[in-house]
């Protein structure tokens, strides 16, 4: 666990030679990873999202692939295609894999994309596959979605349902740097480009895979899995402040998510901490706000704060 814990501070120093600050996002995304999720990010353009996704990629040595959504994004643009191979002298149909076939896909912009194109997406998230035609491919291990949404710009846009969304682990809120790191980001990017930041590949594929079978094996204690449990049942009986709940697939993200952070800190168990620090990312996209907490401009981190004072 000491070794492990050496070897995530050694990732965090080697993203931090590319990404200035962002500590909670890149953090969040690498629990997702080892629990074999995926990432809502919401946040305003420029704040590094492509930046944090393609170097975390790099430094696990993982294959990184980018979908930009627009309205006329089709399922075949991602899933790929058959095209007519005339090799050999014969034509015949092969199969050419689209951009989600890759370990760390970015799927920028996702709101862009129409449902029909969505469905294409959560397929995969979901099942790990794809299906073109009557045949289906199976995504190489592990596969990791962050997609992106912008929260200012709703001309043209379709809006992902709360099922969809729900398919999520987290959702990330990213918010603006302070002026200190503004400064570096300033200094780093002005005088180099991406590609001349080189970082180090400390983890492999199969890595990742044990590693993801590992958290699973973190003990936590039958108080601290009540307390995770109590804690998203609330959500569904604070009726002036929710209107719907979250689900129990959020309880089993808030538990698996849990056991990452303790992994992540060298940790065997799950502690109360760790619980309350996942609830943000785990439940912030799971509720929906009563009209009484929205007149009272309360945000969902500010509804989930006030259930765990209680």
């Amino acid at each position: 666990m000491e070794e492990l814990q050496k070897k995530f501070k050694t990732l965090y120093s080697e993203v931090e030679k590319v990404v200035v600050g962002q500590q909670e996002i890149i953090e969040q995304a690498i629990a997702a990873i080892l629990c074999n999720g995926h990432v809502y990010v919401e946040g305003y353009p420029g704040l590094a999202k492509t930046t944090i996704v393609k170097t975390l990629a790099n430094v696990m040595d993982l294959s990184f692939s980018r979908i930009q959504g627009t309205p006329d994004l089709l399922p075949s643009d991602i899933t790929g295609n058959y095209i007519i191979d005339e090799s050999k002298g014969k034509k015949e149909f092969k199969f050419q894999p689209g951009p989600i076939f890759a370990n760390v896909v970015l799927v920028d912009e996702v709101n862009r994309a129409t449902p029909k194109t969505h469905s294409a997406i959560l397929e995969a998230m979901q099942e790990k596959q794809v299906t073109v035609g009557s045949s289906t491919y199976k995504l190489e291990e592990p596969f990791f979605v962050l997609a992106t949404g912008n929260p200012i710009e709703q001309e043209g846009t379709f809006k992902m349902s709360e099922a969809q969304v729900d398919r999520f682990l987290f959702k990330l809120n990213i918010k603006y740097p302070k002026l200190d790191e503004e400064l570096k980001i300033v200094d780093r990017f002005s005088e180099s480009t991406f590609d001349e930041l080189k970082v180090r590949k400390l983890f492999t594929a199969t890595e990742l895979v044990n590693l993801q079978k590992t958290v699973k094996q973190i003990p936590i204690a039958n108080d601290i899995k009540k307390y995770a449990v109590e804690l998203v049942a609330s959500t569904r009986s604070k009726k002036d402040l929710i209107e719907y709940g979250a689900s129990p697939r959020a309880s089993i993200a808030l538990v698996m998510a849990g056991k990452a952070r303790a992994l992540m800190n060298g940790r065997k168990y799950v502690s109360k901490e760790d619980i309350q620090a996942m609830a943000y990312p785990v439940l912030r996209h799971r509720i929906i706000l009563s009209f009484e907490a929205e007149r009272q401009n309360m945000s969902e981190d500010d509804v989930i704060k006030n259930l765990m004072k209680k």
